[in-house]
């Protein structure tokens, strides 16, 4: 049995015309937010939650002038709980637009409950390359990248920096190999290596001294959150930083950095966002974080606050008429808002076209790790799944 929670956001608690009861159903918004909130993978929906919850507070404790209702579920990065939680939500609930979830196994599992019973979906971390291409529907926005994107960006780089023979690992699970193919699609050396480890391996052992056998001359490695601070460890502690330059891509950032520690120094990442500068919109959004949460937001807590800033746009345009499901749709997919990361534009399969960086790991001002991004290394970068994409 799953447990509802039903939640005004805590910017907006202490105002009373933020809650709205059932009689007023047709003058609010109301969410169901679903992410992994438990669990080893949990930092990532935390950083979700908190910073949707932010660009309802920066909204005036709105969105679009509606009164916001949240319904707040744990999926437990469990597909079956995502599914039956996008059940209660469409069925039950009745909610006008899901967030979430933040795992793409949840996510696909969710995904086709919440969109063939033509309920707007947004998704602010996952980019599970069959949503962005043959399943692609005109109910799903997702306000992050598609799985490869990243992957593409270090593939170029490792391209560019000449390396021969590279060494990638990943998870086995559909993230893992979209992020292998994201590789392979532009580097083009020789792959000495590909191992896949069960998503909950923590102890790789095994896998590190067949890479030290492999003798490749670098390593690419995608280990998500918790698992990234056990893999970054156990290769600093096996000797091998020194011989084969790590590179990684959605792993390790904000998150994470803090329990990585200096072991992270002089990876190479690829991001599309950095919590470092940036535009007016971005240096507001990072200093309310910081002072509200107390923590340092990653890329993932950026694109969670685009969606919270993209309904605001979208509702908005359409007067509050969230019910005229044709207006809210062209309202979303026109992206009409002051994102973080900049300019922001959908794709034709609604994942969006945006530039990708490169950085390094390095001490910051304070002594602490941190990701220093570097020129973009690919402009306005389109996933290559829009083309099986039916929409248009």
């Amino acid at each position: 049995m799953i447990r509802t929670k039903s939640v005004i956001v805590p910017c907006i608690a202490a105002l009373a015309s933020c809650w709205v009861t059932g009689a007023e159903a047709a003058d609010k918004v109301k969410i169901g937010f679903v992410a992994t909130l438990s669990g080893t993978n949990s930092v990532i929906g935390i950083h979700a939650r908190d910073a949707f919850n932010l660009a309802i507070e920066h909204s005036g404790g709105k969105l679009g002038g509606l009164p916001v209702e949240v319904l707040l579920e744990d999926d437990q990065q469990k597909p079956d709980v995502a599914r039956q939680i996008a059940d209660k939500f469409v069925e039950f609930d009745k909610v006008d637009v899901v967030v979430g979830p933040v795992i793409s196994s949840a996510l696909l599992a969710a995904s086709e409950r919440v969109t063939s019973n033509k309920t707007v979906m947004i998704g602010p971390n996952a980019g599970p390359s069959p949503l962005a291409g043959d399943k692609c529907s005109e109910y799903y926005f997702s306000t992050s990248w598609q799985g490869d994107n990243l992957a593409e960006a270090m593939g170029s780089v490792l391209q560019n920096k000449g390396v021969k023979k590279l060494y990638v690992m990943a998870p086995n699970f559909l993230s893992g190999r979209d992020v292998i193919n994201g590789i392979k699609r532009y580097y083009k050396g020789t792959i000495v290596g590909e191992v896949y480890t069960p998503l909950n391996q923590l102890d790789f052992a095994a896998e590190l001294a067949q890479l030290r056998a492999a003798k490749p001359d670098a390593v690419f490695a995608f280990y998500p959150s918790g698992l990234a601070i056990q893999f970054v460890k156990q290769f600093v502690q096996s000797g091998m930083k020194e011989q084969f330059p790590l590179y990684m891509s959605y792993s390790v950032d904000n998150m994470n950095l803090p329990a990585i520690g200096d072991a992270a120094l002089g990876i190479t990442v690829t991001d599309n966002w950095s919590h470092i500068g940036g535009n007016e919109e971005n240096r507001k959004f990072v200093a309310d974080f910081m002072r509200k949460y107390k923590y340092a937001p990653s890329a993932t807590a950026a694109q969670a606050y685009d969606a919270g800033r993209l309904l605001d746009s979208a509702i908005g345009k359409v007067n509050g008429k969230i019910e005229d499901k044709k207006a809210f749709l062209a309202a979303i997919k026109a992206a009409d808002f002051h994102s973080v990361r900049g300019n922001f534009k959908f794709n034709t399969n609604h994942f969006p076209i945006q530039d990708l960086f490169a950085g390094t790991v390095v001490k910051g001002a304070g002594g602490e790790p941190v990701i220093e991004l570097g020129d973009a290394v690919m402009k306005e970068h389109r996933d290559v799944y829009a083309a099986k994409c039916p929409l248009k």
